[in-house]
Formats: structure tokens, sequence, C-alpha cells
């Protein structure tokens, strides 16, 4: 019981951090910490926070989240 505890309070302080990174890029373009993809990923950014990656792009006013993610194999397609 206790290895399920410690993963829904690893899991809920995830989410904590992922949901804290959508309400910052409310603010776009006054955003920290998010950087430009290269390559065939040109034109998008990430952010990340912890193991977890946001991936997004920006078309006028409106940033759209494409891809919410572990970091492990996050850029694999």
């Amino acid at each position: 019981m206790r290895t399920v505890n410690n993963n829904v309070t690893t899991l809920d302080q995830d989410l904590t951090r992922v949901i804290a990174i959508l309400i910052q890029l409310e603010q776009w373009p006054n955003v920290s910490g998010a950087k430009p993809l290269r390559g065939n990923l040109a034109g998008h950014y990430r952010k990340r926070t912890g193991d977890y990656r946001l991936q997004f792009m920006v078309k006028g006013d409106a940033v759209i989240v494409e891809r919410i993610g572990h970091r492990d194999g996050f850029y694999e397609d």
C-alpha cells in the first residue's frame, strides 16, 4: 500500500507542476524557460518541469499545447 501512496503523491506533484506551466503559458510571450525546438520541430517550443515536457506552438495570440509527456522518449515518434 505504501508504494501506491508514494505513486499517487508523485503523480499529484507532477500534475500540479504541469498545470502551473499551463497557467504560465496564458501569459505568452512573457514566459521564461520556453525553449524553441529545431529541425523538423522548428516553430514549436518546449517547456519542462521535473520529468515532464510540454510541446507547444504559437499561432497568432493562441498557444496550442500539442503534447504533454514524460521526458523518456518524448521527442521520439
